[in-house]
């Protein structure tokens, strides 16, 4: 599938370059971000050190010797070779969820937020039609996309100071999973026993970029047992 729109090239500094695709978050434009971010990967940019992808645009990060002007020329001409590239099949992702309880700290706050009760929140948000649009607030973070509106809900005012690996949280329209123990603001709404990110496998994500999630409730005997799985 060819992409459908020029994006803007733009210096963002002495060392960087911002590929904008837009200002929406969608489908088509994450398509066109996805397509570019793994043929980049597949066929790096000399002088491009790092590439942190978005909901709608992608920032390189120049090696401190790369001449802005070149490389920015590279960039626009490896764009056009990805335009011919075909994108990549969206894997299916499975996430168990143990919902509410302890696991589910803020599961009051979310139903008193929108009205709805937790039994009418867990069914909302497994029927969601989520997809990643990217990663990134820490190691193997998904922002996922496509959660049922009725379920937004603001962040927390004072975010807390560690939230467990695997929790499940919901922040304003999104909702996404933490990979590891980390400060965060989401409101938890329950917990996965499946390890999502690795540290001595750091490449070898169980959520990447560009993946349709389907979360799946369970209950605590089998929450238990996929915990004692994982390795």
């Amino acid at each position: 599938m060819a992409l459908n729109h020029t994006p803007q090239f733009v210096p963002a500094s002495d060392q960087s370059v911002l590929v904008k695709f837009g200002e929406e978050i969608s489908n088509e434009v994450h398509q066109q971000v996805f397509t570019f971010y793994h043929f980049i990967l597949k066929m790096p940019i000399k002088g491009v050190i790092n590439i942190h992808p978005a909901y709608a645009s992608i920032l390189f990060t120049l090696e401190q010797n790369a001449g802005l002007h070149k490389t920015l020329t590279l960039i626009k001409k490896s764009w056009k070779a990805s335009t011919q590239m075909r994108i990549p099949e969206a894997r299916q992702v499975k996430i168990p969820v143990l919902y509410g309880g302890e696991f589910g700290e803020d599961m009051d706050r979310v139903s008193q937020h929108t009205g709805l009760d937790p039994v009418e929140i867990i069914k909302r948000h497994q029927g969601g039609s989520y997809l990643v649009y990217f990663t990134g607030f820490s190691p193997g973070f998904p922002y996922i996309g496509g959660m049922d509106p009725s379920l937004s809900t603001p962040r927390l005012t004072k975010p807390r100071k560690q939230v467990p690996a695997g929790a499940v949280g919901i922040a304003v329209e999104q909702t996404g999973i933490y990979p590891l123990s980390s400060p965060g603001g989401w409101n938890l709404i329950g917990q996965t026993p499946i390890k999502i990110f690795d540290w001595p496998h750091p490449t070898d994500l169980r959520v990447r970029m560009g993946d349709s999630i389907k979360f799946i409730s369970v209950t605590k005997e089998e929450f238990d047992q996929l915990k004692e799985n994982v390795t």
